[in-house]
């Protein structure tokens, strides 16, 4: 029995495994044959649609500003020299550097001793020489009364001769008498000639006299001015700068003592390329006197003065290209000779260009607008001017279009795009700089460091402490000033 209940029960598991065996056959048939049987269904593709920042192009009018970078330096400078050799006796309180002086006033003086005594021989010699024009003079007038006295015998011999010849003529006189005569009108006639040159000697000694006047004159007026060159004074009003010299020092003629810095008299040259230097010239080939600004970073509170340009360099320079441009700068508070700065420039105003995001512009000169169905459409420009992170371009089909702010490798003509309108692309533009707070520990930090900083401008360092004893100060001022302080 128990044989057999074994037997029936494998036969049946057996039948079982064959049954699933055949359905599980038919249904893979059946899949098959439904599979075969259908027709190939291709899945529907949708079309990419690419986000776009958009701005619109406005035509206009627009003021390039060309931006370069120059050192500031003085108009006038001069180099305080002494005129003449000796010893350094005095010294102004003041001469030293960095010191501001006004003209005329007195820097050093040398020793002068020597000078003072070669003056008063001067003037010795120029009393002589006054005494000696003085005593000729007389000469002169007593020789000329001699002559006149002389003059006046002559013609009384002369009376007396002619007298004499008429008594001879009526039998009268003796011929010795006219023989006498004679001879005293030729001892007369011997006088005037000595008393002539007696004359011309005295003249001759006068035309000396005044010469010799004239020459003590000269070297009296040469003994004050080596007393004079004995005082080193300041030839106008300015700063000093590489002072060399103390109090007591031997110094040689035309040694440099110091330099005069005039430091309201500031200029800014700067270089600039052809192409640039073209277009600041005016239809006559003339520079243009445009307005200039230059900017000295400082601690995040910049230093501006206006000017404007007045002149370019005379020749290019050995191994040099582009053209140095000199602008005369109006006020230039906290501006030092030798500082480096940023120099914008406005150029001559640009008639109907657009002006857009430098991220527009595609390699091949052409920007992206979207038309009526969304749709990218490329559009070929002219580049103008790059002004930073923009460009000013001109285009005829442009004005009034939407463009698109920020080109991709993915973006191309023809794509269809999903337009992001309302200045997204640019929307921190203009915006004034983020405030940070300060902590109690952190405004103590830069209150110290900003009062330490000694070489720092007086008006920067008060604006600096105000801003930071408030409390709130902008992040790009913070950065900087921790910057320096190695935080």
């Amino acid at each position: 029995m128990r044989f057999l209940r074994q037997s029936l029960t494998g036969l049946l598991m057996l039948s079982l495994t064959l049954g699933l065996l055949a359905y599980a056959g038919q249904m893979i048939f059946s899949a098959v044959s439904e599979r075969m049987a259908k027709e190939p269904q291709v899945p529907q593709r949708r079309e990419r649609v690419f986000a776009v920042n958009l701005v619109k192009a406005s035509e206009g009018t627009a003021m390039p500003v060309l931006k370069a970078f120059g050192e500031i330096s003085s108009r006038r400078t001069l180099e305080i020299r002494a005129k003449t050799g000796g010893t350094l006796v005095e010294l102004a309180e003041t001469f030293e550097e960095g010191a501001s002086v006004s003209a005329g006033q007195l820097l050093a003086r040398i020793d002068p001793a020597d000078a003072q005594s070669a003056l008063e021989r001067a003037r010795s010699d120029r009393m002589d020489a006054e005494a000696e024009v003085r005593d000729a003079k007389r000469a002169l007038a007593l020789a000329r009364d001699e002559l006149a006295a002389a003059q006046s015998q002559e013609e009384l011999r002369a009376k007396a001769l002619t007298r004499q010849r008429d008594l001879e003529e009526r039998g009268v006189t003796t011929a010795a008498t006219v023989e006498t005569a004679e001879l005293a009108y030729a001892q007369a006639r011997q006088t005037v000639l000595a008393r002539r040159q007696a004359l011309t000697a005295a003249e001759a000694r006068t035309d000396q006299a005044r010469t010799r006047l004239k020459r003590a004159a000269i070297a009296l007026a040469e003994a004050r001015r080596r007393l004079e060159d004995t005082r080193i004074t300041a030839g106008f009003t300015g700063t000093l700068s590489d002072v060399a010299v103390v109090e007591g020092g031997l110094v040689s003629a035309n040694e440099r003592l110091a330099d005069l810095i005039d430091s309201q008299a500031l200029e800014v040259a700067f270089r600039v390329s052809t192409p640039q230097y073209a277009r600041l010239l005016d239809g006559t080939g003339d520079l243009l006197t445009a307005p200039v600004t230059a900017v000295l970073e400082s601690y995040g509170m910049d230093l501006e003065a206006q000017g404007r340009i007045t002149r370019a360099g005379a020749a290019v320079g050995e191994g040099r290209t582009g053209r140095v441009i000199f602008a005369r700068l109006e006020a230039a508070p906290g501006l030092k000779p030798g500082d480096f700065v940023t120099v914008r420039v406005e150029e001559p105003p640009l008639e109907r260009v657009i002006r857009l995001p430098a991220s527009a512009l595609g390699p091949d000169g052409d920007v992206l607008v979207i038309d009526a169905e969304e749709r990218l459409q490329s559009i070929p420009v002219t580049l103008m001017r790059r002004q930073g992170d923009d460009i000013l371009v001109r285009a005829a089909a442009l004005d009034g279009r939407e463009v698109v702010a920020e080109r991709t490798p993915l973006l191309g003509a023809g794509i269809k795009v999903r337009p992001l309108r309302g200045g997204a692309a640019r929307t921190n533009a203009g915006k004034d700089e983020q405030l940070v707070e300060l902590s109690a520990d952190r405004r103590a930090r830069l209150l110290a460091f900003v009062r330490g900083q000694t070489d720092m401008p007086e008006a920067v360092r008060s604006r600096l402490l105000g801003q930071i004893e408030s409390g709130r100060v902008s992040a790009r001022v913070i950065e900087r000033l921790e910057t320096r302080m190695g935080g």
